[in-house]
């Protein structure tokens, strides 16, 4: 392999296409089927996978299929299927639906209007996850420009994952035997910690979300005169989230979310803490004199990936404060969001939490907690040795600083699906996450030139997959 042609290479393929078709990908508000459930009528995620898949169809890659799957009722699968010269398969993976707009955009920025900006891409999905396909059949096609031998190389793009991959299963099961059974899974939807080295997740949390509702009156009624006779449901609600979170610390108390954190990720926490040192909690957008949970970046990025935590991320029954008026309100609807261990059993943990909140109601209130599907969390097996030397030596070459290793505190739910079903399979996963660049949140980026180079390094790793003993 020609190091130079590689990256040129690469290079032109972001430079003469990618960047533009992913600036038009971000103008569709393709929004996942949990936050738009008219997403079918609506046509964005038609849109969306119709642009993906053209752009695929145009890339010169000898023999290589592009199949956008189709089932009803369930948001499309966009599939490409690259024969190989070698034997076993690699399965890419990444996401082209999107989270909401959400609030808070800088001036001359939003989520659905893309702004090239100091080498970064702003716009709602770009590096969540739209940048993936590009990067993988970039990565790919570089390789094949050289006459590199590969294994088969599937790319899987689903557009539920922000809802928690619900139509994803249905998708594989109609697939079949057809997906086979990759001895590699690279997936391109993580953090990385910063923009100066390839990052490598080992762990992912689960996730559940569910809604809590305290009701007390039919109707609202004057607070002069019901407050101090009617308990307030928020007070109430204030004492249910009690039960679940310390409030102190944010520790959350049932027995059934702790785990025991492995000694292996708490010897790459540790090595992770020191690459990032204050920047573990300074890649967060804090106002200024609020502090973190933690001056200690390990326990910070402990909590973040193998421990549970609690957001309240939406409320129901508090009016805006513009049209609040003196009334003790009737009821109360708050929306909870936990992070879940890696390895907890996230059924068992929704029926505790469950238990917990309902149970014994304070003033005899009328107390519901209804949880979604839970997603379960992952601990990557055990890199074989030709993919720990693989990762490190390309992030040498490639940014000339070793990777790192580290638990993510998100969710990818198809790496769960995928370590069921494939046990011996390895996994290389792997984003452009990095600090600030808030994905969910307001002035999302994509940063341009740490993307390029992951994408080269993707290529490394394919290649030396296709010379490993047991690929």
């Amino acid at each position: 392999m020609d190091p130079q042609k590689l990256h040129e290479h690469i290079a032109g393929a972001w430079h003469d296409s990618i960047v533009e078709r992913l600036a038009a990908y971000v103008r569709i508000p393709n929004q996942s089927p949990l936050f738009d459930p008219q997403w079918e009528r609506r046509g964005h995620m038609e849109a969306a996978a119709q642009l993906l898949a053209e752009w695929c169809r145009t890339q010169p890659i000898p023999g290589m299929r592009v199949e956008l799957r189709r089932l009803a009722g369930r948001t499309p699968l966009l599939l490409i299927d690259i024969p190989g010269e070698l034997p076993g398969c690699v399965l890419l993976y990444g996401h082209m639906d999107k989270q909401p707009e959400f609030a808070g955009w800088h001036s001359g920025l939003g989520p659905w209007e893309p702004v090239l900006r100091d080498g970064k891409l702003y716009g709602r999905g770009a590096a969540d996850d739209g940048y993936a396909v590009f990067s993988a059949l970039a990565a790919i096609a570089a390789l094949k420009a050289q006459n590199i031998a590969l294994a088969r190389c599937v790319v899987l793009i689903e557009a539920s994952e922000e809802s928690g991959s619900i139509d994803l299963p249905a998708h594989l099961e109609a697939l079949g035997p057809a997906l086979g059974e990759p001895s590699l899974v690279v997936c391109l939807d993580a953090e990385c910690g910063n923009y100066e080295q390839l990052w490598c997740t080992t762990s992912l949390r689960g996730n559940l979300v569910g809604e809590l509702s305290v009701r007390v009156l039919h109707e609202g009624v004057h607070s002069g005169m019901a407050s101090g006779i009617a308990p307030n449901p928020f007070r109430i609600a204030q004492l249910l989230l009690e039960r679940l979170e310390d409030p102190r610390d944010g520790t959350l108390r049932p027995a059934a979310l702790a785990v025991n954190v492995p000694a292996d990720r708490l010897a790459q926490i540790r090595t992770a803490a020191g690459a990032l040192g204050g920047a573990v909690a300074g890649k967060l957008p804090w106002l200024h004199g609020v502090r973190a949970l933690s001056d200690d970046p390990v326990e910070l990025l402990i909590n973040s990936t193998w421990k549970a935590t609690l957001s309240v991320t939406g409320a129901d029954g508090l009016p805006p404060t513009v049209s609040a008026g003196n009334v003790l309100l009737p009821a109360l609807t708050l929306k909870l969001s936990l992070r879940l261990p890696p390895t907890c059993d996230p059924r068992r943990a929704a029926d505790a939490i469950k238990d917990l909140l309902e149970r014994d109601p304070p003033y005899g209130a009328q107390v519901r907690f209804e949880p979604g599907t839970p997603t379960a969390g992952w601990n990557a097996p055990s890199f074989a040795p030709w993919l720990a030397n693989s990762i490190d030596s390309a992030s040498r070459r490639i940014y000339g600083r070793g990777a790192v290793h580290v638990g993510c505190g998100g969710s990818i739910p198809f790496m769960a699906m995928l370590g069921e079903r494939f046990p011996r399979t390895q996994f290389f996963i792997t984003g452009v996450l990095g600090p600030h660049a808030n994905a969910h949140g307001p002035n999302e980026f994509l940063h341009l030139d740490y993307a390029e180079k992951l994408t080269a390094c993707v290529s490394l790793v394919l290649a030396d997959h296709a010379r490993a003993p047991s690929a």
